[in-house]
């Protein structure tokens, strides 16, 4: 049994995968696990940074989720935008945060 088969890959991130109307993932399950143990470890990342912004800067956590947004789809982006937005709810979640709304023209953006 390989090691990508032992990861759990929460439903939430699955479906970054699939396509509207499909139900299966437009990836094979080796490649999801490797992007979702990276998106995992960036909101992991985070969690410091997204912390020290809020106290250090008095921003409504809203304004830090939209920044590290900025910051995960911006110049050389390391994951796709579907998976930055994944990213930023994790955070949300690690923080205990409300997760963020995106607009609807984000949604399949």
């Amino acid at each position: 049994m390989t090691d990508a088969s032992q990861i759990e890959i929460p439903p939430s991130f699955v479906a970054v995968f699939v396509a509207p109307g499909k139900t299966r993932p437009s990836a094979s399950h080796a490649e999801v696990a490797a992007r979702y143990e990276l998106c995992e470890d960036l909101a992991q990342t985070l969690v410091p940074t997204a912390t020290q912004l809020q106290l250090n800067r008095d921003l409504h956590a809203s304004a830090v989720l939209a920044q590290c947004l900025e910051a995960l789809v911006g110049p050389g982006p390391v994951v796709e935008r579907a998976e930055a937005r994944w990213v930023v709810c994790r955070l949300a979640e690690l923080l205990d945060w409300e997760p963020p709304v995106f607009p609807a023209e984000d949604v399949t953006g």
